[in-house]
Formats: structure tokens, C-alpha cells, sequence
């Protein structure tokens, strides 16, 4: 791509899944507010996830990313940050100790606010309103005022995507992370599930390896007491994305500081689209949801302008495909990427493609296809000789009925009791830990 890229360059572009606001003088306001404030992020860090992504890609480490569908500003709470981090703590030690293998930690939390919708407006009864949008757009209740967007709202993101920052850089580095304490990570409403007799035996184990390396006088590498944590988020409102891009003083290369990661999703990776624009110019590891829609040729020329210095650290593929069509599309896109000699990490998203509607109305999505999909993408890596390198989901620490199955099944009746998600139905932590063994054993026979 010979176009010049600037931080704005994208605006002159054909763009998907933006919200028309009403006062453009406010908007702008508010954009050039959001610029003058400190980043969110830093791009230091952003080379070290790059780095650890590279990892990944070469087969030397798994890379863990989940958190909320959409981050609310009314359920912001740090105890709700909390659970999350701990369940992925959890997931992670489960992956790093029963498959040896190092685990990338990456939240969608942070920024999470914004999400695209199938369609521009919704409709109840004989009344039409603009679609939800993320709580950085527009509110979610159902009348005409909630569901103007308002540019007020993109700067309550950035203070609310602040303080979450906040809280797990201190969780992460403050001690919470320690190894020592394995065995507090556990939520009370799984204490009492076979998970979680699971969790302990293993959390036992751990305990006996520190003790044997304090023995040893090998008991004070640092990092045994704290963890590396990174943020992410689909880069949608390129306006606020705009508004974080840095120039690096180590480097000179642009950053978008707004998380450590950004992604396209599979409704805005358009070749000729603002998206493409916008990512190919910031040196952040970048992520591309790859759906069932995607054809190899398509997905070469992504790589070429995303990824055009071929560097394993730089984009991550988000396969979506849903159980049932991983084994008809995946198989092709990988062997074309072998064989065109790209490098690129490959991770699983089973949620996207497996959101059903149960019989009571609700939203969600079995456990058992999430399972499936998973198992799919590692069955169709390993049959082509590539790496299945991550998995990219949609969890909660929270206490959630929204997907149907798992080891304590939820039912469809049981769904009304505890769905609390603003846009797409979560695992829960229940659900989130029995994938994460499944997940590790699989790690465990592939890098026999």
C-alpha cells in the first residue's frame, strides 16, 4: 500500500459501524479534549506484548484473552475487576502448570465499551430506535434520549478505562498475583463444584514445587509474586482511537495508547475501509476476526498490509467460525498462509459464531458447541502442521446464567435468573475453569 499514513488519514475512507452524532462542533470538543489527556498505556509496553505475541506464534508460549462482552459504566466496580483477574489468573496457572507451557495474559477490559450491531436500528413493539451501541456511544435503555449518542460519554470511557488500569496494574504487580497465594483465587460460588476439587489438587501441587524451591534457596525470582497483564479492545470508534495515537520517543513509530492491543472485527475488515487504514499505521500487535466469510486471497492482502515486514509479533488471526464450520474453512486459509509463508498467530474465538436464541427469548450460547469449536481449531492445527496458538473469549468472574451447559449446567429456565450482560451472553467462572483444563490437556498431548 503506497498511501501515506497519518493518525487522521483513515477519515477520508468509506467506514463501518460509527454512531451519527447530532452537535459535530461537541464532538469535536470532545475529541480534542480526549487528546490533551495522558495515555492509557504506554508503548513500551506495546513492544513487550509484540514481543510476547512473537512467542506465541513461534509455538513457544498460549496466549490467554477474554473479559466482558461490553464493559458497562453501570456495573464498574473494583470487585467486579477483580473476579475477572481472577479468574484468568486461574485459567492461566492451570494452562502454564498442567501444559508447561507460558501463557499471555490479555484482557478485554479497560475499553471493551463499544460494540458493532447487525443492524443501525432496533425495533420493539411499533417503536424504532437507534441500536445500542457500547455505553460509550449511547445508553441501553429503550426510550429516545438513551439512545442518542453522546461525545460526553467517550471521556467517561477514558476516566472509567483509567482506574480499571489502575487496579490491575496493582493487582498484577502488588503482591494479588503471588503463586503463594494460589489457593485464595477461588470464587466462592465454584468452592463447591468438582472444578473446583480440581483446582485445589493442582493448587496443591504448585505448593509443593514452591516449597521444594524455597528449600533450594530458589524461591525469590520475581516472577513467582507478580504477573504481566495487557489490555485490549476492538478498535471501533476510530475517533477515540484517533485521540491516544503517540509518537514513541525511544523509536518514532505511532502508537495507539489507548490499550496494548487493538483489533478489526469480522463487520469492519474491509480492505478499502477506514479500519484497515487505521491499524495498518500503528506499530501495537493487532488482531483480525476471521469469520467463515473470509477466503484465502482476502485474507493475504490483509496480512500484507497489516503485517507488511511479516514480523511473528504483529497480528493475531481471531478465527469465529462457530462449531460445525471450523473443519470446512479453516483448513484452507491455513494452508494458504503456510504455503504464501506468513507469519501470523492463529486464535480461537468459539463464541462469535455460536450465539443461539433459546426458546424463553434469551440470548446465548451452549458450552458444549463452545467446547466443540475449541476442540476443531486444535484438531485442524494440528492436522496441518500449524500452531494453535491462543484462545480469545467472552467471561465474567461474576456469578452469570447466560450460556446454557457446562459441568453445573445452566438451563434455558435458568437463564433469567442471573443474565446480567449488556449485549452478549458470558461464560461464567464455572464454565471459564472447565475450559481452561480442557484447553491444557489438549497443550499437554500437542507438545508431547
Amino acid at each position: 500500500m503506497t498511501r501515506q499514513w497519518t493518525p487522521d488519514s483513515w477519515r477520508t475512507l468509506p467506514i463501518q459501524q460509527q454512531p451519527i452524532y447530532p452537535d459535530a462542533a461537541h464532538l469535536l470538543k470532545v475529541e480534542q479534549t480526549l487528546a490533551s489527556y495522558p495515555p492509557l498505556v504506554f508503548a513500551g509496553e506495546a513492544r513487550e506484548l509484540r514481543r510476547q505475541f512473537a512467542e506465541v506464534t513461534q509455538g513457544r508460549a498460549f496466549l490467554l484473552q477474554g473479559g466482558d462482552c461490553a464493559e458497562s459504566f453501570a456495573e464498574f466496580s473494583a470487585a467486579k475487576i477483580r473476579d475477572t483477574f481472577k479468574v484468568l489468573l486461574q485459567m492461566a496457572i492451570v494452562m502454564t502448570f498442567a501444559a508447561g507451557c507460558p501463557v499471555v495474559k490479555v484482557g478485554r477490559m479497560a475499553g471493551q465499551f463499544a460494540k458493532p450491531r447487525s443492524a443501525n436500528d432496533e425495533t420493539i413493539g411499533d417503536i424504532t430506535l437507534p441500536a445500542y451501541r457500547g455505553d460509550i456511544v449511547n445508553g441501553i435503555g429503550f426510550d429516545e434520549k438513551s439512545r442518542v449518542p453522546d461525545p460526553e460519554r467517550l471521556l467517561q470511557a477514558y476516566h472509567q478505562a483509567t482506574a480499571s488500569l489502575n487496579l490491575l496494574r496493582a493487582f498484577a504487580q502488588g503482591g494479588f498475583a503471588d503463586l503463594h497465594q494460589v489457593h485464595k483465587w477461588n470464587l466462592d460460588f465454584i468452592a463447591n463444584s468438582a472444578l473446583a476439587d480440581k483446582y485445589h489438587q493442582l493448587a496443591n501441587r504448585i505448593d509443593e514445587t514452591l516449597a521444594f524451591m524455597r528449600a533450594c534457596g530458589l524461591d525469590t525470582a520475581p516472577q513467582l509474586r507478580e504477573t504481566s497483564f495487557f489490555t485490549a479492545h476492538e478498535a471501533l470508534l476510530l475517533n477515540y482511537e484517533e485521540a491516544f495515537v503517540r509518537s514513541d520517543s525511544l523509536t518514532g513509530d505511532y502508537y495507539d495508547c489507548s490499550a496494548h492491543m487493538l483489533w478489526i472485527g469480522d463487520r469492519t475488515r474491509q480492505l478499502d475501509g477506514a479500519h484497515v487504514e487505521f491499524l495498518r499505521g500503528v506499530h501495537n500487535p493487532i488482531g483480525v476476526k476471521v469469520g467463515p466469510s473470509m477466503n484465502p486471497e482476502e485474507l493475504i492482502r490483509l496480512i500484507d498490509v497489516l503485517n507488511p515486514d511479516n514480523d511473528p509479533g504483529r497480528l493475531n488471526l481471531i478465527v469465529r467460525m462457530g462449531a460445525g464450520k471450523v473443519g470446512d474453512h479453516l483448513p484452507g486459509l491455513i494452508r494458504t498462509v503456510q504455503r504464501e509463508g506468513r507469519q501470523v498467530l492463529w486464535s480461537s474465538d468459539p463464541m462469535h459464531g455460536n450465539t443461539i436464541k433459546a426458546s424463553s427469548g434469551y440470548k446465548t450460547r451452549d458450552f458444549a458447541q463452545i467446547l466443540d469449536e475449541v476442540k476443531q481449531f486444535f484438531q485442524v492445527h494440528q492436522a496441518e502442521g500449524s500452531h494453535a496458538g491462543g484462545i480469545h473469549i467472552e467471561m465474567t468472574g461474576q456469578n452469570v446464567t447466560e450460556c446454557i451447559g457446562g459441568a453445573r449446567p445452566i438451563t434455558e429456565d435458568a437463564l433469567s435468573d442471573r443474565y446480567h450482560t449488556h449485549c452478549d451472553p458470558r461464560m461464567n467462572a464455572d464454565q471459564s475453569l472447565e475450559l481452561a483444563f480442557l484447553i491444557a490437556e489438549t497443550l499437554k498431548q500437542v507438545r508431547r
